[in-house]
């Protein structure tokens, strides 16, 4: 399978002459203009941010998108977070194209949606909420275990929801 026509170009830290705090802004204005300024769609539900702790003037969903961690005040920028930052959006718009496997989970009491673009290892998870879904994080999933792991999951879903 070929990456889809509609996945933009990865935003490069070089493109920004390794200035960390300009690509930082760079990284930041897209995910604005794409989740703060507009929202996007996804299969008709209403979409959200979660926008508090805001750490830096941005909002928490942002650094869960950009870095990694598990402490909240010790989140490091992950490269290849950022650099994906443009395909959040033409992911969770675009979810209905087979590149794509969607699901739903439950991760710690909670209802997640999974879209999985599986040609990029790149995955975007949704909290499922009354009424609307939350932009909750988005990923690499570049070891293999971790990639099995996920495609068990999926083809579970899929089997229990053909036999509904």
């Amino acid at each position: 399978m070929k990456q889809p026509i509609w996945l933009p170009p990865l935003v490069l830290f070089n493109d920004y002459g390794g200035n960390w705090e300009a690509y930082l802004e760079a990284v930041y204005t897209i995910f604005k203009e794409d989740f703060i300024d507009s929202k996007p769609t996804f299969q008709g539900i209403r979409f959200s941010l979660k926008r508090h702790p805001l750490f830096q003037d941005k909002e928490a969903t942002f650094w869960h998108v950009t870095s990694e961690g598990r402490q909240e005040t010790e989140r490091t920028p992950d490269f290849r977070r950022c650099e994906r930052i443009c395909w959040l959006r033409p992911i969770i718009e675009n979810a209905e194209d087979p590149a794509i496997k969607v699901w739903e989970n439950e991760r710690k009491g909670e209802k997640r949606i999974c879209l999985w673009l599986e040609i990029e290892e790149y995955l975007v998870i949704l909290a499922k909420r009354d009424g609307y879904v939350l932009l909750w994080t988005a990923y690499l999933v570049t070891q293999p275990h971790q990639q099995r792991k996920l495609q068990k999951e999926y083809e579970a879903y899929k089997m229990a929801d053909a036999a509904d």
